[in-house]
């Protein structure tokens, strides 16, 4: 496939090209220009044109498109799932979850923007009125990662084309095929040419010209720590705007009176759902000693019972890691838990035999007693592994609990609601979760703390990252 830039496909000028890889099999599914500079340079300009004509575009129009965007997703839902799953490896079921819940978001942002007022401060002046309005930033650079590609770009790209901004977007070099047939499926609806375009290739190339280019107002970025300190270091050069949604470490803590019943379904589901490989997952776990080994019994089972194999197979719940890189994090995760003294109660090493044998398959692993000295319990895995540590005291679990870089997501399962709001309170994180692990709601806030972002996506806070206040005086 090659770029997607005012509507048409179009060719790179450079000529390189980066294989895309099923994870499952091992085999080529298609290819995709590795862009450049003069690649960016190319598709921010066809934005930059499209902008002026974008922002005055009224409101109603805007809400309209995207509303017939969310309808075309659906429609071609199908397609969308198997080119999703092909590129990623996860399950069918999953992928087809994902363009579901894509398009709800659109149709969300959709209805946000309808809401978005200026205001008119009552002065009391004699002759002079004070006007404050909102205006779309302007171009903007989206970058998404490769575990929820669709997902994760439209956080950024519904928000941004209702407020009135146009889109450059790069997904991640292994799985740009969905992202491509997306932007299609916008100009087939009616987007003027330029409102979205696609772009491919490697992040210290074609992500770079990107985001060091002096027209873009404003990057949008999801992926790793490292890469989003490196963004917001280059964003400062032209003082663009940044919405930073970066790594995550995430802990649970299940207190003396945790129910377990409704505690290990909903950890096991959410410490290893698309293989580990997503930012709020359950990385590590605290869990009172009282319940410690019954629980670890119990989480073990559960985890030893999902099934994992090439996502285009109905009957895997788990499908393969993206590629070797990724799949080595958790190998050394393991190693060094291991090294240190931890317990292996389940998993830890990669499946072998005809149906995983070319793909990077790693079955659910918990390690027990482990402690802050291992990376597991410190550094973001991306995989299906989890620490757990037990504790006596719970003030104790709380500073452990915080004792990380970064901020995004946390658990609690106690039956003392009171007890559960404290802990919830004094957990320096985005999100908390209850006695529950439900999915992340449209219509409430999602971002981190620390060194896991900057700014929001999702909810009617994701609009205000794209838009600037205005304020006209006016003499009458």
């Amino acid at each position: 496939m090659e770029f997607f830039i005012n509507n048409t496909h179009t060719r790179a000028n450079a000529s390189a090209r980066i294989p895309i890889l099923n994870p499952a099999t091992g085999e080529v599914i298609g290819d995709v220009p590795a862009g450049n500079a003069q690649d960016a340079d190319c598709a921010i300009r066809a934005a930059h044109a499209a902008f002026k004509i974008w922002r005055a575009t009224p409101m109603t129009q805007r809400v309209k498109l995207q509303h017939a965007a969310a309808n075309k997703m659906r429609e071609c839902a199908d397609e969308l799932v198997r080119s999703l799953t092909l590129e990623l490896g996860r399950p069918l079921a999953a992928s087809k979850t994902e363009i579901e819940r894509s398009a709800d978001l659109l149709d969300y942002y959709a209805e946000e923007g309808l809401r978005l007022r200026g205001e008119m401060p009552l002065l009391n002046e004699p002759n002079e009125r004070v006007l404050v309005i909102q205006e779309p930033v302007g171009v903007v650079i989206a970058i998404a990662p490769f575990n929820y590609p669709i997902t994760l770009l439209i956080f950024k790209l519904g928000a941004a084309l209702v407020t009135g901004c146009t889109v450059v977007a790069k997904p991640a070099e292994d799985t740009p095929l969905t992202t491509l047939k997306l932007a299609e499926l916008f100009s087939q609806v009616g987007y003027p040419a330029g409102v979205f375009n696609v772009v491919t290739g490697y992040g210290n190339e074609i992500g770079q010209a990107l985001v060091t280019h002096p027209t873009p107002r404003k990057i949008a970025f999801t992926g790793s720590t490292h890469a989003g300190k490196q963004i917001a270091a280059l964003a400062t050069g032209t003082n663009k705007r940044v919405t930073l949604e970066m790594g995550g470490q995430c802990p649970a803590i299940l207190c003396a009176d945790a129910d377990l019943d409704t505690a290990i379904p909903a950890l096991v589901k959410h410490a290893f759902a698309n293989t580990g490989q997503f930012c709020y997952r359950v990385n590590r776990l605290y869990v009172h000693e009282t319940l410690y080994e019954n629980f670890l019994e119990r989480f073990s089972e559960s985890a030893r019972e999902l099934k994992i194999g090439d996502g285009m197979n109905p009957a895997s719940q788990l499908g393969p890691l993206i590629n070797e890189k990724i799949f080595r994090n958790s190998e050394l995760h393991v190693a060094d838990a291991l090294q240190k003294g931890a317990r292996l109660i389940t998993g830890g090493a990669r499946l072998t035999g005809d149906e995983y044998a070319r793909g990077y398959f790693f079955p659910p692993t918990v390690l027990a007693d482990t402690n802050h000295d291992m990376k597991i319990m410190t550094q973001e895995t991306f995989g299906p592994v989890v620490g757990v540590m037990p504790f006596e005291n719970l003030d104790d679990a709380i500073e452990r609990a915080n004792d990380s870089v970064y901020g995004l997501a946390a658990y609690i399962f106690s039956a003392n609601v009171g007890n559960a709001w404290r802990i919830a309170e004094q957990l320096e994180v985005g999100s908390v979760w209850v006695n529950n692990i439900h999915r992340s709601y449209n219509l409430v806030p999602f971002g981190g703390y620390k060194e896991s972002g900057l700014g929001r996506e999702k909810s009617r806070f994701a609009l205000d990252e794209y838009l600037e206040l205005k304020t006209i005086y006016l003499a009458v």
